[in-house]
């Protein structure tokens, strides 16, 4: 189907902002949501800080039956997803319900209720263990709880791509909708790690900052300095429309989704290729699908976790794509503000792509002293830049080799 596929809602919740205003304002400041965790006792952790969702209380969004039965990951979807479908509207329309999609992934799933569910059963023992405990665990449990509450009946499922769910999640209901399998989609992705076995397991890939003293710096990608990545939180979830179902309903279209493409680089579980070159054909596949040119980009938002290998294997991967223009494009990392929040961090980094067209605001890469020569791109350093913005390439990378690209345009 040739018909067009429109962004028509935003909600998230992440340890920048309750909503995507309060999110989008606090980006634009440079603001970094990195603190001491306060979640659990972190004293004998290496990793003692994480980007957590700040001054969160379930109780503010939903009923203590609903929080007591969802796990943190899913309460953050639940909220996200509320937002974006009241912007756009999507419940007041009169659209089948079998032709709204929901596609919310996660790259963990339920972390917190299976680490208190092991705990229990050691301890306590099986009849310890909540009848609500699989429900909170399983990680098709944000979509499921999405669709139930809004009675949307089409394809329902989570994509796990490790770090590059939210996009592929994003992706899958592009495709959906260009296949005409439906007509609407409620899309993104949700993960809550921050917690002792996140935090631990995370630490001992060698791939997380230890700054505990002093975290003012940090997480600093693309840095000469960078010393790994921050964990992050929260969700983000977008609403995708056919554009005649947008338009027929009169609903205010935010963007188009134009282009995406997935690609694995079937090389090792944890480490990027170090050339870059099958993340270079997910970018490039993406553009093809989009009928965009590389020269035509304005803005990357980039991966840009603030690991060693990764900042130098994606900025190989844009060169490779840009070829000798690869200063062409604006490039920053929000990850050094919202720090790393898993499988939702592609799905936040899409909103906050699509807020940069609207208000042709380019946001910074804080924490940015001294460019590592190896990611000589045209960063945007500590402070934003204003440019007219028509096309956005969002990277979106994740252990086990996955490499997913979203371009996102205009609406005109």
């Amino acid at each position: 189907m040739d018909e067009r596929v429109v962004i028509t809602g935003l909600g998230t919740i992440n340890p920048v902002g309750h909503s995507t205003q309060e999110t989008w304002e606090n980006i634009t400041k440079g603001i970094s949501g990195v603190g001491r965790i306060t979640l659990f006792d972190a004293s004998d952790l290496n990793v003692q800080i994480a980007c957590e969702v700040k001054s969160y209380n379930p109780l503010d969004h939903m009923s203590v039956r609903e929080a007591r039965h969802r796990d943190r990951f899913e309460q953050f979807a639940v909220i996200a997803a509320n937002q974006a479908i009241a912007q756009s509207g999507l419940d007041e329309q009169q659209i089948a319900a079998d032709r709204v999609g929901v596609i919310i992934s996660t790259a963990i799933g339920g972390i917190e209720t299976t680490q208190e569910g092991i705990i229990d059963l050691i301890e306590k023992g099986p009849r310890s263990i909540s009848p609500m405990s699989m429900p909170k665990l399983m990680v098709n449990g944000a979509a499921g709880n999405v669709a139930i509450d809004h009675h949307f009946q089409g394809p329902s499922y989570s994509v796990s791509s490790a770090c590059a769910s939210g996009s592929d999640a994003i992706g899958t209901g592009w495709m959906l909708i260009k296949a005409g399998l439906i007509d609407a989609a409620v899309v993104g992705a949700s993960d809550a790690t921050i917690t002792r076995i996140g935090i631990a397991t995370f630490d001992r890939v060698g791939a997380m900052s230890r700054r505990n003293q002093d975290f003012s710096m940090t997480p600093q990608p693309f840095d000469i300095h960078r010393d790994g990545l921050v964990m992050g939180e929260g969700a983000a979830i977008l609403i995708l429309e056919k554009e005649s179902l947008a338009r027929k309903h009169g609903t205010h279209i935010l963007a188009e989704l134009t282009g995406y493409s997935s690609t694995t680089d079937a090389n090792h579980i944890t480490a990027p290729i170090e050339d870059g070159s099958i993340a270079a054909k997910a970018i490039q596949n993406a553009l093809i699908s989009a009928k965009i040119n590389s020269e035509e980009v304005d803005y990357i938002n980039a991966h840009g976790t603030a690991t060693i290998l990764n900042d130098v294997a994606e900025s190989k991967a844009i060169k490779k794509v840009f070829g000798n223009d690869y200063r062409s494009a604006l490039v920053s990392s929000t990850k050094s503000m919202t720090g790393h929040m898993m499988g939702a961090t592609g799905a936040l980094e899409t909103i906050i792509s699509i807020l940069s067209i609207q208000d042709n605001l380019v946001p910074p890469t804080i924490h940015l002293q001294e460019l590592d020569p190896e990611c000589d791109l045209n960063i945007v350093a500590n402070h934003p830049i204003e440019k007219n913005i028509n096309i956005v390439v969002n990277n979106a990378f994740g252990f086990g080799g996955h490499n997913s690209v979203l371009v996102i345009r205009k609406y005109v």
